[in-house]
């Protein structure tokens, strides 16, 4: 069995997001999705409209989502490889070189294209400029 994990924040899920999963799942047989925290989006410098278990019961909610797992901190990607024995670990393009350090864990890193039109930044600032 091929196992799969990718990480994001998956907040104000949209198609590309389902995209994204849909690619990751072909990729082979179980996909793990881990979802970055409330607290650590904090961390990041970032808020998210859904908070965690809201999101959590979203991805689940998704058929090529087979597990959601929290995301607490950069550092839990290298543990998460050797803890769920993951072989592919896959994030958007936009990510591109970021995790190539992962290969030396012993799983093949994937970077898939992203949705070019889509983009939950892309929401919020076209919500944020309808109110004015």
């Amino acid at each position: 069995m091929k196992r799969i994990i990718t990480y994001g924040t998956f907040d104000l899920l949209h198609y590309g997001h389902i995209n994204l999963l849909q690619r990751a799942k072909a990729l082979g047989d179980y996909l793990i999705v881990c979802l970055s925290s409330d607290e650590f989006n904090s961390l990041k410098g970032k808020k998210s409209y859904f908070n965690y278990e809201q999101r959590k019961k979203l991805l689940e909610a998704i058929r090529y989502v087979d597990l959601v797992i929290p995301e607490t901190c950069w550092e839990q990607k290298k543990s998460d490889m050797h803890e769920y024995h993951i072989d592919i670990f896959v994030m958007g393009d936009d990510w591109k070189g970021r995790f190539d350090d992962l290969r030396d864990e012993g799983v093949e890193v994937i970077y898939l294209s992203r949705t070019p039109e889509i983009s939950t930044t892309q929401i919020k600032e076209t919500l944020h400029n309808t109110k004015k």
